[in-house]
């Protein structure tokens, strides 16, 4: 029998939907603009051209708008936790109050440290401490992500603990940090956002080609991103394999939801596109490939995939969200993967900064990143459903008793203000890019460096 949920908790889900699909946008684009001005810098340091300088300068501009907004929207999500999931953070605190304390002490204070050195440092540090502080900064944000990956997947792959009267403890660190999808998962994250911010990186690069200004720079950057998704994309599909293969071992529910396998069979088909109905338990209009489904999801022909009829109603996924995220995620990917072999194919050809073409597809391409991402994490959390901790804890237990239209309130507002607050991002983004790379002179060291080699001359 299907179970009615109530809707103080359907909004609960939705209000938490939509911050964290807010919120994980900017630390996709830190994680990655932080590597990108690393690669920068060092080149600077390296070659002393100026056009890298101007690639630093920008771009990390761009970084510090992205990493205010990522702190301020990720506060909202650990005030939720006790606001809407009072009882999760009462029966799971012992597991996930310290992982989330460590990306604090350890990720936060280190990028708040170095941050400003960063930020304002040029001219009042050494070259090589300014190098430093960009290292220590784009440590923290894969570090930051460490963390909350690990507290994520720990809820999706439990392990380490000891369950007593409800209530979770700690049995062993080492299971709980490193329990069985994290290292699939966190190496999913990293490398959507470097591709994520490689066509971020392109799509304005390719702005300023397609309007022809301040070219040196443009291609710079261009050709750095263009070669950035060429190994990017083909890698995540890699790692999109065998995360695939780790949840259909531990959560083979989702798998059925997003493949829409209603039936448990060998040589299951590939569906490429369908109309899941839950209550018929079929999908209408299907377009399917024989066979390809077990291949793809076990590497044999005649591998078994576990259908979603093989549990009770009131355990599984709802199955329309958790197929079309998926989908739209894997396009996009398969997209990104295209773009990148048709840039390296004109690179070949010498035609990498004239292919106008390949520019707009490049530019229009810019947010579909961030789209695949919140697609991804659409996929992954509503598959996970009904449980908060799969198989232990059911996300009706973990919800506060909250009167419906409270939630429906706070939602509204909530989706009020993040509406302004990212029109406000992308009103000074595109302020930011419309202005240009700066032409400030370099810095005090490069120039002295510099008149020595014109004296020696």
């Amino acid at each position: 029998m299907e179970t009615i949920v109530p809707p103080e908790i359907i909004l609960s889900r939705i209000q938490f939907a939509l911050t964290l699909a807010f919120h994980i946008l900017f630390p996709t684009l830190t994680i990655g603009l932080a590597g990108y001005i690393t690669i920068w810098e060092i080149k600077w340091l390296r070659t002393h051209n100026g056009v890298y300088f101007q690639l630093c300068r920008f771009w990390t501009k761009v970084f510090a708008l992205a990493f205010g907004m990522g702190v301020v929207s990720g506060i909202v999500l650990s005030y939720e936790f006790g606001a809407n999931f009072s009882k999760f953070s009462e029966l799971t605190g012992n597991i996930l109050g310290p992982l989330m304390s460590y990306e604090v002490l350890t990720a936060f204070f280190l990028e708040a440290g170095f941050l400003g050195i960063m930020l304002f440092g040029w001219n009042r540090v050494s070259e090589k401490t300014h190098l430093f502080a960009t290292l220590m900064v784009a440590a923290g944000t894969v570090i930051s992500a460490f963390w909350i990956i690990s507290a994520n997947s720990w809820m999706h792959t439990p392990a380490g603990y000891r369950l007593e009267n409800g209530t979770f403890y700690v049995g062993n660190w080492w299971d709980i940090i490193f329990n069985p999808s994290f290292p699939y998962r966190l190496a999913h994250m990293i490398t959507a956002s470097y591709l994520t911010t490689s066509f971020a990186v392109a799509g304005i690069s390719a702005w300023y080609l397609l309007k022809d200004r301040q070219r040196d720079i443009a291609r710079a950057s261009f050709s750095l991103a263009m070669g950035m998704a060429l190994v990017l994309a083909p890698l995540q599909l890699v790692i999109g394999d065998f995360h695939g293969l780790n949840t259909l071992k531990y959560q083979p529910l989702k798998i059925a939801a997003l493949e829409g396998r209603w039936e448990t069979e060998r040589g299951a088909p590939l569906t490429l596109f369908a109309v899941p109905d839950m209550k018929a338990e079929t999908n209408y209009f299907p377009v399917e490939v024989p066979r390809l489904g077990s291949l793809i999801l076990t590497h044999a022909w005649d591998g078994e995939i576990t259908g979603l009829k093989s549990a009770p109603r009131e355990d599984r996924p709802y199955v329309p969200l958790v197929f079309f995220t998926f989908r739209l995620m894997v396009g996009i990917g398969l997209w990104m993967i295209l773009i990148g072999a048709l840039g390296q194919f004109t690179r070949m050809r010498g035609k990498l900064f004239t292919a106008r073409w390949l520019h707009y597809a490049s530019l229009y391409s810019t947010p579909l990143g961030f789209m695949a991402v919140v697609a991804g994490w659409f996929t992954t959390e509503a598959g996970r459903q009904p449980w908060v901790v799969y198989g232990l804890l059911r996300t009706r237990d973990a919800a506060s008793v909250i009167a419906p239209h409270e939630v429906l309130t706070t939602l509204i507002a909530f989706a009020a203000l993040y509406s302004v607050l990212l029109a406000a991002f992308i009103f000074y983004l595109v302020r930011l890019v419309k202005q240009g790379f700066d032409s400030e002179p370099l810095p005090v060291t490069a120039m002295g460096r510099q008149s020595r080699r014109e004296k020696k001359q």
